[in-house]
């Protein structure tokens, strides 16, 4: 009987040894976690002070930093008053304005240039925000394997319209640079007699730019009057474009711009409109052709063809406009918003 009663005592004891064991480790292990917690709290504290905005907010930021646009500028379309604009703007709304010169005054790229230009562009992060502009085709960026494509913008005119200007800003020049002297300088003759005697410059086929420059750098895109080249460059300008305005309307593209992207752009009607750097290139003498020259002209095929873009991308520039700077009440209102995310 004493055997036994010894025998419970020593397992009591044993229990009370495990509980206060137990109950230790378990205190242990609330100081412990209190400390990490108070750890983490500190941290997070001294994270939220260092940051000016919150996270998701500063994500928002970083992304639009990372912005790139690419202005391939057709020649005599009214480009350099508008990259005035730019020019005018960009120290002002922070982001970067690059000129592409290509040598010989090429508009085309060589293979491992095309390369070297999109690694450039892609990898080139301390210049971004960046705006390239130059006298280039079209490149896709996606055709090199690149999920992530830069933001395109053109300007296109009415065709014989910038073919007229370029004709007489070989010979006269502009007021950009009153006193370069061209590559015609002394010839006379005017567009009308030029046509009548059915010289080199003045050929139909030298319209053919529009297109090509919209079309990209597959050397169907240079072969005058080619079909697949005016629907290539329609799909381009659906498909890669953000914007693609017209001469006529520059002050409406701009205000456009202005709307869609305010990264670049915030501000930019208002210097345009009152700042006289930004019309700055107008070919000093311009004589309007004879209504036969005219018609001469718009029987031509290439004529037709450019004319079919210019008027598509009117349309696709009216469209646009149409809900931004002319919105109904239903449009100035739009939002977006997401719901029923799942899971919870």
């Amino acid at each position: 009987m004493l055997v036994r009663t010894f025998s419970y005592q020593w397992i009591l004891i044993f229990v009370l040894i495990v509980i206060i064991f137990y109950e230790n480790t378990r205190l242990n292990y609330l100081e412990d976690s209190s400390k990490k917690l108070r750890d983490t709290l500190l941290k997070v504290k001294t994270e939220t002070k260092s940051d000016p905005l919150p996270r998701h907010q500063l994500r928002m930021q970083s992304n639009n930093d990372n912005y790139v646009v690419i202005y391939n500028r057709v020649p005599k379309t009214g480009s350099t008053s508008f990259v005035g604009v730019v020019y005018d703007l960009c120290k002002k709304n922070k982001y970067h304005t690059l000129h592409i010169n290509i040598t010989n005054n090429m508009h085309t790229l060589t293979l491992p240039n095309q390369i070297q230009f999109i690694r450039n562009i892609s990898q080139w992060d301390s210049i971004k925000p960046a705006f390239y502009h130059g006298h280039m085709a079209f490149l896709d960026f996606k055709k090199f394997g690149l999920d992530i494509s830069p933001l395109y913008i053109n300007l296109l005119r009415k065709p014989l319209d910038r073919f007229i200007s370029y004709y007489y800003f070989l010979r006269y020049g502009d007021n950009f640079r009153p006193h370069l002297i061209r590559r015609k300088h002394g010839d006379t003759k005017t567009f009308d007699e030029c046509i009548n005697a059915e010289q080199a410059d003045c050929d139909p086929n030298n319209m053919w730019l529009q297109i090509p420059f919209l079309c990209g750098h597959d050397p169907a895109c240079w072969e005058v009057g080619n079909e697949w080249a005016l629907e290539e460059a329609k799909r381009n300008l659906q498909q890669h474009y953000l914007l693609v305005g017209v001469t006529e309307e520059l002050s409406d593209f701009i205000l456009t711009l202005q709307n869609i992207l305010p990264r670049f752009f915030k501000g930019a009607h208002n210097i345009f409109i009152h700042n006289n750097k930004s019309h700055l290139r107008q070919t000093t003498q311009k004589i309007d052709p004879l209504p036969e020259t005219i018609k001469k002209i718009q029987k031509t095929v290439v004529w037709k063809m450019e004319n079919n873009l210019y008027n598509y991308a009117l349309s696709q520039f009216h469209a646009v406009k149409k809900r931004l700077i002319n919105a109904s009440t239903q449009d100035a209102s739009q939002r977006f918003f997401y719901e029923k995310i799942r899971p919870k």
